[in-house]
């Protein structure tokens, strides 16, 4: 077994790549004057900077690692979710950015308050703050346990050490600079991520001598068996896979304070539809790479197991291969660059988060419960300050997730996309349901919670986990929708 060390020259390109970052939140520190810039950067940011924002801050380290992952253990039937992809960005641009543009909100769930009251908007604020504090804390385990443990080849009891020092970095440029310095600290991110998948399969692909030799020649007995139709107890199908990724896309587009706040960011409706564009092209493109790359390294691990860790096989050390790669197949330098990448996808989410789950604290519990006035100088500085508080809050969290079974794609599953349903089922009956009120929302979001809790971790009549956010959300708009029409009747019934 060869063990993963990491040259001077790679430590150099690491601790340049955090020393830039912290620059250009100290930069946009100085340039943002008051709360909206520092939550929506004025409201005129540039929509394809905005886009590549909102592709850096999905495609989180989790999606970076669990998709080749994927690939190696179960095969590519999940990359089949890629079809859905046109349909995604005609719904959301044409029917759920329209909605939102016109509204001169920060938060999102403003909306909830103004269609349903004040109960409903703090059920959607829950669930928000819920989905982002465990996404962000799930990113920091990931970054921690299966990457950066492995590649320093230290022991677990580091594991905090290294969430503490990645948390405490990212929330300084975040904290400082705001939305604007996310967003640039994010397309750069987005060439960095690139650029480290990218070399890994020009090395892996070079080694063979041409990129069929990455394809293997039949299909391989651990991967899932083909199925392209649609399978309720199926782990992952064709069908599966395309209604899973755009029932995620399509909830997320309309109501996750991340993807709106960036549509509020831009000028108007044509803009913000643009920014969707080219977040769902990036992310297309990077699917496509990521899935390349999962082949790739099957094949080299294949042909050389020595290279893996002792008792370790292809398939037991499937999410970790990877990083494995980082550090014994790639040149000098190289290595650090790539962890860079990693890095990037990591902050790119974790500063994301924090700055939408700021915003969201700020103004659906602080200021909406406060009597007080705040000067621009006190709003900026609470933001700050709750920035560092709720980077603080995911890191603590991420040390309880190594209890969550399955593979990485499994973890996301299960813990990211929790409360991704039940929160579109709020929306979704306040945007496109009239009739709905404030019973049957309150009822709709608490089912489609309990669906989602049943499938993902209790296995619900054996049904699949790519079904949970699906599920939930049908459930609960279903539920909500009858319980609106009860509540209707019986309050007609009491007059």
């Amino acid at each position: 077994m060869i063990t993963p060390t990491l040259t001077k020259l790679d430590w150099i390109v690491i601790a340049a790549y955090g020393l830039g970052m912290l620059a250009i939140g100290g930069y946009y520190a100085r340039k943002t004057r008051d709360a909206e810039d520092y939550l929506l950067g004025g409201r005129k940011m540039n929509p394809t900077a905005v886009g590549l924002s909102l592709f850096a801050t999905l495609m989180s380290t989790l999606s970076y690692l669990a998709y080749p992952g994927e690939m190696i253990k179960h095969g590519p039937m999940v990359f089949a979710g890629l079809v859905s992809f046109p349909l995604v960005y005609y719904i959301a641009g044409y029917y759920l950015i329209p909605r939102f543009m016109p509204l001169n909100v920060t938060s999102a769930y403003e909306i909830l308050e103004t269609r349903f009251g004040l109960s409903v908007r703090l059920m959607g604020t829950f669930f928000f703050l819920c989905l982002r504090f465990l996404w962000m804390a799930m990113i920091i385990f990931t970054m921690a346990r299966v990457v950066l443990v492995d590649i320093f080849g230290l022991k677990a009891c580091w594991i905090p050490v290294l969430c503490l020092v990645m948390g405490l970095v990212t929330l300084a440029y975040t904290s400082l600079g705001g939305l604007r310095a996310v967003v640039i600290t994010d397309v750069i991110q987005t060439v960095i991520l690139f650029l480290g998948a990218g070399l890994t399969l020009l090395i892996i692909v070079r080694h063979f001598q041409g990129l069929g030799g990455c394809f293997p020649e039949v299909w391989p007995e651990h991967w899932d068996k083909w199925h392209l139709g649609l399978h309720p107890q199926g782990r992952m199908t064709g069908a599966n896979a395309m209604l899973m990724m755009f029932t995620w896309y399509i909830c997320t587009a309309g109501s996750d304070q991340m993807a709106i706040q960036r549509y509020l960011a831009t000028r108007d409706v044509r803009a913000a539809r643009k920014t969707m564009a080219v977040s769902l092209g990036t992310n297309f493109l990077v699917h496509i790479l990521l899935a390349l790359v999962g082949l790739a390294l099957l094949a080299y691990f294949t042909a050389k197991p020595q290279l893996l860790p002792d008792g370790q096989s292809v398939v037991s050390h499937a999410d970790m291969l990877f990083t494995r790669f980082i550090v014994v197949g790639l040149p000098t330098g190289l290595s650090g660059l790539v962890i860079a990448g990693l890095l990037a996808a990591a902050m790119s989410s974790l500063s994301s988060g924090v700055n939408s789950a700021a915003s969201v604290i700020s103004r659906d519990v602080w200021e909406r419960f406060s009597r007080k006035s705040f000067t621009p100088e006190s709003q900026l500085k609470r933001l700050r300050w709750l920035s560092v508080c709720i980077g603080l809050t995911a890191t603590i969290l991420s040390l309880a997730l190594d209890r969550v079974e399955g593979n990485l794609l499994d973890m996301v599953i299960k813990v990211v996309n929790l409360f991704v349903g039940p929160l579109f089922v709020l929306f979704f009956l306040a945007l496109f349901v009239p009739f709905a009120n404030t019973p049957g929302a309150l009822i709709g979001g608490a089912v489609s919670v309990v669906i989602a809790v049943a499938i993902g971790y209790f296995e619900v009549f054996q049904i699949g986990i790519s079904w949970m956010v699906f599920l939930a959300l049908t459930g609960g708009v279903g539920v909500g929708i009858v319980g609106s029409l009860v509540a209707t009747i019986f309050h007609a019934k009491k007059k």
